[in-house]
């Protein structure tokens, strides 16, 4: 993976790309790159690349020119089927310069057009320029995997990886906080693209394709989710017996990571958190790296959130070797600026602050490609959203039914504070709108709900401007015309897929965190054809009763510890607002949450957040502390951090002119291999 920027001439007036603007974008992204720089400029476009060396190591240097054309790309991510589509390009009569799956990305662009990324099974954030035709194409995978900025200002595009090199482009481009934005994060813990929190900042959506031609700008998907159109959970396109189903995800699963962990001209390690997922990729990792394969594990001095003994097993069984890192509330506490700067966005959790601490860890290793579980819990019904959804809409059909709404003391066994222990009080909070159960986001409503409450913390006139939109109003108007078709399970998987995975778990504490420290991180959950698989399997594979993952689980019993297949679900969690108070906190808490900065970023009320602060105080023991507290305090925490970083100061990429491959109003010139 690597850091990817550019400029665009929007019309004839407009000032052409300078090179110290590339210059500053590509500085931006030195930690997604810090193998090489390369820039290419001409009068209406400009093209910056920050590389980290994966794949075709010496002769993979960006911005990359087709050698028969004239167009430019500038690649950021892996396309794991290169080797299949260069053979048919090749067949074609296409003719290579490298080995490298960006030259194969050119070359399938220019015999295929935009059906070019259909036919790619990867994860990448791409721009390709014809300056013949004056054409920039810029392109997204489907999940949103590697992510993609745009701002137009000055009759210019500005595009990037990330916001802040958009910032350090153009010292002119606006920067403040968008209200639609921040209430879709205060609702659904990210805001989902094309809405981004900053405005005049938006991100493409994933697997989105747009085009900038002759002063027009189109943009399409070219892939979306797709589910059996039946509300029949037990019928699906796969047919098969769930023996079947197992052995058919278990093959898909081992061609998804052998391909992970085989294209690549570096080491791959793994991520081992000790739960199904991680210890399902470890094992399947194990089997393919060779003799030597490193897997990297989060330790918590708090029990509660600790998996070790797990983390333990599975390595001993795997043979690999392993490497632990223990973190601490103080470790959370002292890393959180550096982790807003990254994510660009504010956090309800502290989640993504290990995470960024733990890719230090591979890095210090020497490994710069890491398999990771993400996407098993949305494309295999793992959350309890899932079975809450279920629940709560068995109950709804019979509303004055104890015996239905008693099923709900089966959620969320993991937490202490878990919202079910108190009988009375849950069947309140869970059977609200409960006669909407065959609405659509009813599975998500009370997370919605839950997240919505820190509004209350709002000042007025975020308040004010947060009426003018409505975050699940908009959401829910762009559903695609066959949503109301699939089952319940598969509407709740495609708004999951749509708003956390994408726009926080891929992001927040996915590639911005691997990325801080120059690690890619691959997903061989979310191969196309493990994704097609999962979706075409009937609900009750995936979730059998209340057994979560249950396909997934049948295919570890054969190759996974039975006690790791075994225990109950315990989701990835991080000491939260208990991290920042005590003993030894640091002092940019206290000046980020003070009066006077809490007023200049005009998101929250200074009283409110005083009245907050004061309470976390009282209760730094954590125990008392409420699910409210955590997310609201944390959420405050980052947007006045994030406000710090962004808005009221001006940060600017570095404009170091070592590493730097520079293509000046010229075509590089290649000999055909």
């Amino acid at each position: 993976m690597c850091g990817i920027a550019g400029i665009l001439a929007l019309n004839a007036t407009a000032e052409p790309p300078s090179r110290e603007a590339l210059l500053r974008m590509a500085g931006a992204l030195a930690h997604r790159g810090p193998d090489e720089r390369g820039l290419y400029r001409d009068r209406r476009a400009g093209l910056a690349h920050a590389r980290l060396s994966v794949v075709d190591l010496q002769h993979g240097q960006q911005p990359l020119a087709d050698a028969d054309g004239p167009a430019w790309i500038v690649f950021n991510g892996e396309i794991f089927n290169y080797l299949e589509l260069r053979d048919r390009l090749f067949a074609l009569g296409h003719r290579f310069c490298t080995r490298s799956d960006t030259e194969v990305v050119l070359h399938a662009y220019r015999e295929w057009g935009q059906a070019a990324f259909e036919r790619m099974n990867g994860q990448w954030a791409l721009a390709i320029w014809d300056p013949t035709i004056g054409r920039l194409v810029l392109s997204r995978d489907r999940y949103g995997i590697c992510p993609l900025h745009l701002c137009e200002h000055g009759g210019r595009l500005f595009f990037a990886s990330e916001v802040k090199a958009i910032f350090a482009a153009e010292a002119a481009i606006p920067r403040a906080f968008d209200p639609a934005g921040i209430d879709q994060t205060f609702t659904m813990w990210a805001a989902v693209a094309p809405r981004n929190v900053f405005q005049g900042i938006r991100e493409l959506p994933p697997g989105h394709v747009r085009l900038y031609e002759k002063g027009v700008a189109r943009e399409y998907p070219f892939w979306q989710p797709r589910f059996p159109q039946t509300r029949d959970q037990d019928q699906g396109p796969f047919s098969g017996s769930l023996d079947e189903a197992v052995d058919e995800v278990r093959l898909a699963l081992e061609a998804a990571t052998a391909l992970r962990i085989l294209q690549a001209d570096v080491p791959v390690g793994c991520y081992l958190s000790g739960g199904l997922d991680s210890s399902v990729l470890a094992t399947l990792g194990r089997r393919f790296a060779g003799e030597r394969f490193q897997t990297f594990s989060l330790r918590f001095a708090d029990a509660e959130y600790d998996e070790t003994d797990f983390q333990r097993l599975v390595a001993a069984r795997t043979g690999s070797e392993h490497h632990e890192l223990i973190v601490s509330r103080s470790d959370i506490a002292k890393i959180f600026p550096e982790v807003i700067h990254h994510t660009e966005r504010p956090v309800l959790r502290t989640a993504p602050a290990p995470l960024f601490l733990l890719s230090r860890l591979v890095r210090k290793h020497g490994i710069k490609v890491v398999l990771t579980g993400e996407g098993a819990d949305e494309m295999f019904a793992g959350y309890d959203l899932f079975r809450e959804g279920k629940v709560r809409r068995f109950w709804g059909r019979q509303p004055a039914s104890t015996g239905r709404a008693r099923l709900l003391e089966r959620l969320y066994p993991y937490l202490s504070r878990s919202p079910v222990h108190q009988q009375a009080l849950a069947r309140q909070f869970f059977g609200r709108n409960i006669e909407a159960h065959a609405v659509a986001g009813f599975a998500h409503d009370t997370r919605w709900r839950t997240t919505s409450a820190i509004k209350r913390l709002f000042c007025p006139d975020m308040c004010a401007a947060c009426e003018r939109h409505d975050a699940v109003t908009e959401l829910l108007s762009t559903l695609p015309a066959e949503f109301k078709r699939w089952s319940f399970l598969a509407q709740d998987q495609y708004l999951e897929i749509r708003t956390l995975m994408s726009s926080y778990l891929l992001s927040s504490q996915g590639d911005r965190m691997l990325m801080a420290n120059s690690i890619e991180g691959r997903f061989p959950f979310l191969d196309d054809n493990v994704v097609a698989l999962a979706n075409a399997l009937p609900d009750a594979y995936k979730l059998r009763g209340l057994d979560e993952k249950h396909v997934l689980k049948r295919v570890a019993l054969s190759i996974l510890p039975p006690q790791v297949v075994a225990r109950k679900k315990q989701p990835y969690r991080a000491p939260n607002a208990m991290s920042f108070f005590g003993d030894g906190a640091p002092a940019y808490i206290g000046d980020a949450l003070s009066e006077t900065a809490v007023r200049a970023a005009g998101v929250f009320d200074p009283q409110s957040v005083s009245r907050l602060v004061g309470k976390c105080r009282t209760r730094t023991g954590g125990g008392d502390m409420s699910n409210f507290d955590n997310m609201a305090l944390v959420g405050v925490l980052s947007t006045q951090l994030l406000h710090q970083q962004f808005v009221a100061s001006r940060p600017a990429g570095a404009t170091r002119r070592d590493l730097v491959v520079d293509v000046d109003y010229e075509h590089r010139e290649r000999a055909p291999a």
